[in-house]
């Protein structure tokens, strides 16, 4: 009895053991290589086909599934993955997170294990105490421990199984047939989330023959499921693409667990029989990546479709808020989170562009049988409205930014931070700049003296003109570094449009009081000035992420420029 109770919890300390060194691969190798794979999941997934290559490639290298769906959720949340392309990548992982199978059958069950350990334990450990300070050779040596842990809980759960196999009989399980087996594997990879350590379970339990391998490749069968279910639980409260992705997850692993499940005995025949395999844990591990890689092929024909299955469900979790992709992305990854933040910019800018077009021409829209005093009252509520928007939008971005800034970012993604919240400072600078003065707009439109007429003409053709130059000089230049000369003349517009003024008002009393105009230059000119200063901060987003459309107008007739 003794030796049975000091046997499992050897067996309960392995799996302890082997956990903890795969959270420190996982860690080390985050903070080693984590920025570079990110890089290669934002700039190489533009299809599902790579996709699904780059998934593979991260999580045989990562060996975490879990963080490359972390990474994958924050890219399609920033937009800069789509659905089709990250169920791409989440099929791969499934793929690379089979190479551990590889390595425990290849090297894990030939070699003493514990052995093996001892100098990644021991040499690791040292360099992680005496270069503490020193955080690339830090890593290195969490690196190396947890190489090592991770093969001291393998032999823990080899030498524990090998010391009971004589001792247990799942002869009474074989008589219900292969699919107990199959929920076996499914409980235990949901209870001990870990699918890598439930194949070690599975292999040495096939090295000490206490199971066959019918019953292992149902047990592997299970834990693929089993695996998907912790990401389920997790997406429970997510958002709506965070659900998708789970639920694509899921169905590819019991869609092709199930069509497996049913061929098990004949899979077995063939690939024996084809690759002449002596060794059960090369087949089985052979089997676990055969599997993946059919569910690859069984699936890859009919993405598209699935994508457009996908995107009808859960539309109830669609995420509230002023913002678009701010919302749907973890900041623990600072890139997808910046990029995201971008996107989000950009559209701010979209919208103060168009707020200051609805300043100008907003009661044209709404016919001209609409009497003066009914416009002065109605649309400024609307143009309120926008404008508390642009505001909240604000709100949302400023609140995510300071989340971010607990994050370890590099040098040059705190410099990106700070242009982009000098942008979106100055961009609701711009709109309050025009706000303020929405009222003497419209009492100027409306106005029946010329001089008043005049002056709002020239200052909305101004405005117009300088949107104009303003789009052109963002989509078409291809260094937003380069700063182009009308953009610094808002000053001499300024000084130019009051000197006109006082000198037109010596020979004629204006409708409008004097200092109402001028606030009406100042504000607007600022505004103006604002908006170019934004744009210039902008220099680090992505100029085709701008949607709004800008078209010159024929300057005698002032109409607006469009943005749709």
């Amino acid at each position: 009895m003794q030796e049975e109770i000091f046997d499992f919890w050897k067996f309960l300390a392995g799996i302890g053991v082997f956990l903890w060194g795969m959270n420190q691969l996982e860690s080390s190798l985050k903070e080693l290589a984590g920025r570079s794979f990110r890089n290669i999941l934002q700039k190489w997934t533009e299809t599902p086909l790579k996709g699904i290559l780059v998934g593979t490639l991260i999580t045989a290298v990562l060996q975490s599934s879990s963080l490359v769906t972390l990474m994958v959720l924050a890219f399609l949340g920033a937009g800069v993955l789509n659905l089709r392309n990250a169920i791409g990548v989440i099929f791969g992982a499934n793929l690379g997170t089979t190479l551990t199978a590889w390595v425990v059958a290849t090297l894990g069950f030939k070699l003493s294990i514990a052995a093996f350990s001892m100098p990644f334990l021991g040499l690791g450990s040292l360099v992680y105490l005496f270069f503490s300070d020193r955080p690339m050779l830090k890593n290195i040596g969490a690196f190396a421990v947890g190489f090592g842990l991770l093969f001291l809980g393998l032999d823990f759960m080899k030498t524990a199984i090998e010391d009971v196999a004589d001792q247990i009989d799942l002869s009474e399980f074989a008589t219900y047939g292969l699919w107990i087996y199959f929920v076996i594997g499914i409980v235990v990879t949901a209870l001990i989330q870990s699918s890598s350590a439930m194949v070690v379970i599975i292999l040495s339990g096939v090295s000490a023959g206490i199971i066959g391998l019918p019953e292992g490749v149902a047990l592997m069968l299970g834990a693929n499921i089993g695996t998907t279910i912790t990401v389920m639980i997790g997406s429970l409260n997510g958002a709506a693409d965070k659900k998708r992705l789970a639920l694509a997850h899921f169905i590819f692993n019991i869609v092709t667990g199930g069509i497996i499940f049913l061929f098990i005995p004949q899979l077995i025949d063939f690939t024996l029989t084809v690759f002449s395999i002596e060794d059960p844990l090369i087949e089985i591990v052979l089997l676990n990546t055969f599997i993946n890689l059919f569910g690859i092929l069984i699936f890859y024909p009919f993405i598209n479709k699935f994508e457009s299955w996908l995107k009808q469900r859960f539309k109830e979790s669609e995420p509230q808020g002023y913002s678009t992709y701010i919302k749907n992305v973890s900041i623990k990854v600072p890139e997808a989170a910046i990029a995201a933040m971008e996107k989000d910019i950009a559209l701010g800018l979209e919208k103060t562009m168009d707020f200051i077009v609805k300043v100008w021409d907003g009661s044209e829209k709404n016919g001209s049988n609409m009497t003066i005093w009914r416009k002065i009252i109605q649309q400024p509520y609307d143009l309120l409205s926008q404008y508390q928007g642009i505001k909240s939008l604000e709100d949302e971005l400023t609140a995510y930014h300071l989340g971010i800034q607990e994050e370890n970012l590099s040098q040059e993604d705190a410099k990106k931070m700070t242009s982009l919240m000098l942008c979106l400072r100055t961009l609701v600078y711009s709109a309050k700049d025009i706000k303020d003065v929405m009222h003497n707009i419209r009492e100027m439109e409306d106005a029946e003296d010329r001089l008043v007429k005049d002056l709002y003409v020239e200052l909305k053709t101004y405005s117009f003109d300088f949107l104009v130059k303003l789009k052109k000089y963002i989509k078409t230049v291809p260094d937003l570094s380069v700063i182009p000369n009308w953009i610094g003349e808002n000053d001499k517009k300024y000084q130019a449009l009051i000197s006109n003024l006082f000198i037109h008002v010596g020979k004629k009393k204006p409708e409008i009081p004097i200092s109402s105009l001028t606030n009406v230059i100042k504000q607007i000119i600022s505004s103006l000035d604002n908006l170019g200063s934004a744009v210039i901060h902008w220099k680090h987003l992505k100029k085709e992420v701008i949607d709004s459309k800008i078209e010159e107008q024929p300057k005698e007739t002032v109409s607006s420029p469009s943005i749709k």
